[in-house]
């Protein structure tokens, strides 16, 4: 059972503005995989998307401890990660090895903690 206090995951989003390989899907597929089993994660699958030459991408990497997506905007220079994970995986480590391989010039990013209940009633009903 979880406590009001504790949080069931901690969840990164990462805005990355001047990142390389924000067009092509295979390596942005690799690195976030690379990323992800970095973290403590364990990895299920992968899956990306490109919308055409020059265009963007979106995708995601299935982890048993949840997930971590982008979509890209080449156009505009700039990639936003979720990276989503609970248990002993951390998110800090995915996100500085993105920062490492993709060489952003500029990074901006929140940290959330996800399932931390604010209804006391509700945490001692469960």
């Amino acid at each position: 059972m979880n406590t009001a206090n504790t949080p069931i995951g901690r969840h990164i989003i990462a805005d990355f503005w001047g990142a390389r390989y924000l067009a092509n899907p295979d390596i942005l597929g690799q690195k976030m995989v690379v990323a992800a089993k970095k973290s403590g994660a364990t990895v299920l699958g992968c899956h990306m998307h490109h919308f055409g030459q020059d265009v963007g991408v979106t995708g995601v990497v299935i982890l048993a401890e949840s997930h971590i997506s982008v979509h890209t905007w080449p156009e505009y220079d700039f990639a936003a990660f979720d990276i989503f994970v609970c248990g002993s995986a951390q998110p800090s480590i995915a996100i500085e090895t993105l920062r490492v391989e993709l060489n952003p010039r500029v990074v901006t990013q929140r940290e959330l903690s996800r399932g931390i209940c604010c209804d006391a009633e509700y945490v001692k009903s469960v």
